[in-house]
Parts: structure tokens; C-alpha cells; sequence
């Protein structure tokens, strides 16, 4: 059996929605993010560079502030 340990985590991009007052629905119905992009966040699937850009312009943030690097 082999262990797999995500190396990317988005903890940062709900503690950030949570430091501004935002929900997941909020970034669905007003800045138009898709669903599924937040379940594969949710999930702590990839998403791309695009949507990270995406992400960080309608939250007025940097990059750390959606994703962080976890080493093992």
C-alpha cells in the first residue's frame, strides 16, 4: 500500500474567505467561480494556474493566500 500526502493544501484560501466574510457561495453566484473548481479545492485536487489567478484577483490577495506548499 502506498501513502500518498498531498503536497498542496488550500487551507489558506478559507482561512482568507473566512478573514474577509465570503463563502463558498458568494465566489459561485457573485464572482462566477464554478462549483466543481471548488469542490476540487475542497477535495485537494489541482486546479490551474489560471484559476489560481482568477482566485487571487476577486479576492484581492496574493497566491500564498489560496494555496501553501505542505513539505513531508
Amino acid at each position: 500500500m502506498n501513502l500518498v500526502i498531498e503536497m498542496i493544501s488550500y487551507k489558506p484560501f478559507y482561512d482568507t474567505l473566512l478573514k474577509k466574510g465570503l463563502t463558498e457561495y458568494h465566489m459561485i453566484f457573485k464572482e462566477g467561480f464554478s462549483a466543481n473548481t471548488l469542490h476540487r479545492m475542497k477535495h485537494g485536487e489541482a486546479i490551474s494556474t489560471k484559476t489560481l489567478d482568477a482566485l487571487c484577483f476577486a479576492l484581492d490577495c496574493e497566491v500564498s493566500d489560496i494555496i501553501e506548499h505542505i513539505k513531508e
